[in-house]
């Protein structure tokens, strides 16, 4: 009997094709780096970035500790008032016509501008990076909550007005169990984007942070030690990430995929 090219690739886990892509260019970095002999100021080895962050651990780790909790205040904080704005902005059109074109404006402004604002204001402190995370998490959690809100079955709602439901009632039981998916997606956007938020207000002025210690070796001129900070920003967004779509595996179980 004939096997298909499906049954085939169910027997690949969905990571594998991706691990071994990123192997691959991992190894064509290293023997170019060794081949062409460049300097460790210029591009370290995957090697060097590997001893680099091994050897940085423990100061890596605790400027990871100040990121984290940045970024995991901002992230709370963002959804809570995403929640907020979407319900209202989708209960009220009125609300809608006034706020959701100042919610789209409000991205055209760029963060490396803002940020500088935000610590003249407020300090140095935990307040103008939380507030940098919110910034860039609100506007994917927001957006995407009110596309799936008023994404419905148009007969379900008609039906249930005619059976004189209320605008809550509407809500609770058609509403938002259709726009739970949608909001997902945002979250994982979001999550994506908040240590990145985080970082940045760092990066332009902390104490500590991922972005403190990204800088610190940028002007140090150890490129090594700046690639272990990248490395370790991926991982804590993948972190995340992969926080958000095990929630939504939870909550959402029958849309996974097999």
């Amino acid at each position: 009997m004939p096997v298909r090219s499906g049954q085939i690739q169910k027997k690949w886990p969905v990571g594998i094709p991706t691990l071994v892509f990123l192997f691959f260019c991992l190894a064509v970095w290293q023997i170019s780096v060794d081949y062409f002999k460049l300097p460790l100021w210029f591009i370290p080895s995957p090697v060097a970035v590997m001893k680099a962050f091994w050897r940085t651990r423990d100061l890596l780790w605790l400027h990871t500790l100040t990121t984290i909790w940045e970024t995991t205040i901002g992230f709370v904080l963002s959804i809570a008032l995403g929640l907020v704005a979407g319900l209202v902005m989708v209960l009220s059109p009125m609300a809608k016509r006034l706020f959701y074109p100042l919610l789209i404006v409000s991205q055209t402004v760029p963060l490396i501008a803002v940020a500088p604002l935000l610590i003249l204001w407020l300090g140095y402190g935990l307040l103008p990076k939380i507030i940098t995370v919110v910034i860039v998490c609100f506007f994917p959690i927001t957006v995407s909550l009110i596309e799936g809100l008023e994404v419905s079955d148009a007969d379900l709602l008609n039906l249930l007005k005619s059976m004189g439901a209320s605008r809550w009632q509407i809500l609770y039981m058609i509403r938002w169990p259709n726009a739970l998916p949608s909001f997902f997606a945002g979250l994982k956007i979001a999550a994506t984007y908040s240590v990145m938020g985080a970082v940045i207000g760092e990066w332009l002025g902390a104490s500590s942070g991922l972005g403190v210690y990204l800088t610190r070796s940028s002007h140090s001129f150890r490129t090594d030690q700046v690639f272990a900070a990248i490395v370790a920003i991926t991982l804590l967004s993948l972190i995340y990430f992969a926080l958000i779509a095990g929630i939504r595996r939870l909550v959402l179980p029958w849309l996974n995929t097999k």
